[in-house]
């Protein structure tokens, strides 16, 4: 992998991962749409991959700061007594959401990228991530009234955490599904976004953390063009998920169908390319 080949894959993974736009599925149809003969197997690539949702996770916690300090000061007593119930409520939903996709993950992660892992079908199931996006949005509509994440049941945790399992898909984006759920559940973007984000900080950090016992029997080391990239793919994140708190705060109606209209786009193109031209 070249230097500026990591430093694109860093700016994709640090968009991409975050939009709901499937990380992974860009991950799978770009590099052969550059023509990239980029080896995964290679010692290099998995710290490269470590360091960039590193990167990424670094960037959630850093923006959402001051909801995990409320979350840790609630779980060791410190928080003010009226709002210490509330904060650990949302930090067991989060954790209720966590678990489908870590059992689902760890159980099938393979089997699904061994499967669906070819930049064709990948780019076909950018086209659904586009469906799910558009049609998310109608249903939402024609569905429940809204409430406030503070009002979240429970079984509503476990069918955002399910959505989230969706993702495991490429070509499905893990933000885009869980923020449709939440959506369903009655969530406006704002909040629907925000638990997605919130979830996906121990999702994106424990998939790194997992690589790290492959990465110590494979004897791969950190680079420094790893760690420029992660920061990069850092940077990139924070940049990421600041707009789209302020996009969906200010966009409460149909705010998904851009990135719906998206995902057909680039889909198609790329499908269209990867079957007649390539």
């Amino acid at each position: 992998m070249t230097f500026l080949q990591a430093l694109v894959m860093a700016v994709l993974q640090g968009l991409t991962e975050l939009f709901p736009v499937s990380s992974l599925g860009h991950a799978v149809v770009l590099p052969h749409l550059f023509g990239w003969d980029i080896d995964q197997h290679a010692p290099q690539f998995l710290p490269f991959l470590v360091v960039l949702h590193v990167g990424t996770a670094a960037a959630l916690l850093l923006y959402f700061w001051r909801d995990w300090i409320g979350l840790a000061l609630a779980v060791f007593g410190i928080a003010p007594r009226g709002e210490r119930a509330g904060r650990l409520r949302l930090l067991g939903l989060i954790v209720v959401a966590t678990i489908p996709a870590v059992i689902l993950g760890f159980a099938l992660e393979k089997f699904f990228r061994d499967l669906f892992g070819t930049p064709v079908v990948a780019s076909v199931f950018l086209i659904v991530n586009g469906c799910l996006l558009f049609f998310g949005e109608r249903l939402r509509r024609a569905g429940r009234s809204v409430r406030k994440l503070e009002a979240m049941r429970w079984r509503d945790a476990v069918i955002i955490g399910l959505w989230q399992s969706t993702a495991l898909v490429p070509g499905i984006s893990r933000s885009g599904a869980t923020m449709v759920g939440g959506l369903l559940s009655g969530l406006h973007h704002e909040d629907s976004a925000r638990f997605s984000f919130l979830i996906a900080t121990p999702i994106i950090l424990g998939a790194a953390v997992l690589e790290v016992p492959k990465l110590l029997h494979s004897g791969g080391s950190f680079g420094p063009v790893a760690w420029l990239a992660g920061a990069v793919a850092g940077v990139t994140a924070f940049l990421s998920v600041a707009f789209l708190m302020h996009y969906f705060k200010r966009h409460d109606f149909e705010a998904l169908d851009p990135f719906a209209w998206y995902c057909w786009t680039f889909g198609a193109v790329s499908l269209a390319l990867l079957l007649f031209v390539l």
